[in-house]
């Protein structure tokens, strides 16, 4: 990881003004961010995430018990031994501590972007040291603000029987397909083909072609990387299941 380039200054703006111009003129963000750090913006952004997945907790506690009912299932029919009283226990550990672990998570998984940016970045000869591309993977990450407003609206107005699974609350592909039918490996992919995510996937596009410099049709390849990269974890988790 190299030390960023001497860049010329660039008009000042508040902080809380980048929350705003982040979904209206990112690139404007990124330019004036470029030399930045990015630990302010990761809690700023963990916080607001922290206050809105409990204030949308009891709406979407249906959509993970039904998860976490799924799962269930498939561990008693390849390990017998577990008990329904065992599954009843863990479905109490989810829905008490489930949602701290999304919390926890979200800065880890800023973090694994950002060093996940930085290394395809250097494939594209990006100049974005690695506290640059973590600075653009916080920013990126900022639409999943909406989409926990999304998922909460969409759990509040949906039918109570269509909550059969996390995937219901997106606002991709994912929403259309059941889980009781779907294969998981099929859901891990499609699920990705959401509105946020994608957003999510443009914005750090729009960083590298500021911030590292990488052409913009060279930037948007590298972000369908990351994309890809991202997926895999969850690819993986079906495979293994």
């Amino acid at each position: 990881m190299t030390e960023p380039e001497t860049l010329p200054s660039l008009p000042q703006a508040k902080l809380w003004e980048d929350f705003i111009d982040i979904f209206t003129s990112p690139s404007e963000v990124f330019r004036r961010r470029q030399t930045s750090g990015f630990g302010l913006q990761l809690l700023i952004l963990t916080v607001v995430f922290a206050i809105l997945v409990i204030g949308t907790k009891a709406l979407v506690i249906p959509a993970l018990d039904a998860d976490i009912a799924r799962q269930g299932a498939k561990m008693m029919h390849s390990h017998p031994e577990i008990t329904a009283e065992m599954l009843q226990k863990q479905q109490s550990m989810g829905e008490k501590f489930g949602f701290i672990f999304v919390i926890i998570l979200l800065p880890i998984m800023a973090m694994l972007t950002g060093l996940v940016l930085w290394l395809v970045g250097k494939i594209f000869d990006s100049k974005a040291n690695g506290t640059q591309a973590l600075v653009i993977s916080t920013y990126a990450f900022f639409p999943k603000i909406l989409a926990l407003v999304a998922g909460g609206l969409i759990a509040y107005l949906s039918n109570p029987d269509r909550l059969n699974g996390m995937t219901r609350l997106s606002v991709g592909v994912g929403a259309f397909l059941d889980p009781d039918k779907t294969s998981p490996l099929v859901l891990a992919l499609l699920t990705r083909v959401d509105l946020f995510t994608i957003w999510e996937t443009v914005l750090i596009a729009i960083g590298l072609h500021v911030i590292g410099k990488v052409p913009k049709s060279q930037s948007y390849i590298a972000a369908a990387l990351v994309w890809l990269i991202g997926a895999l974890p969850g690819v993986l988790g079906a495979l293994r299941g």
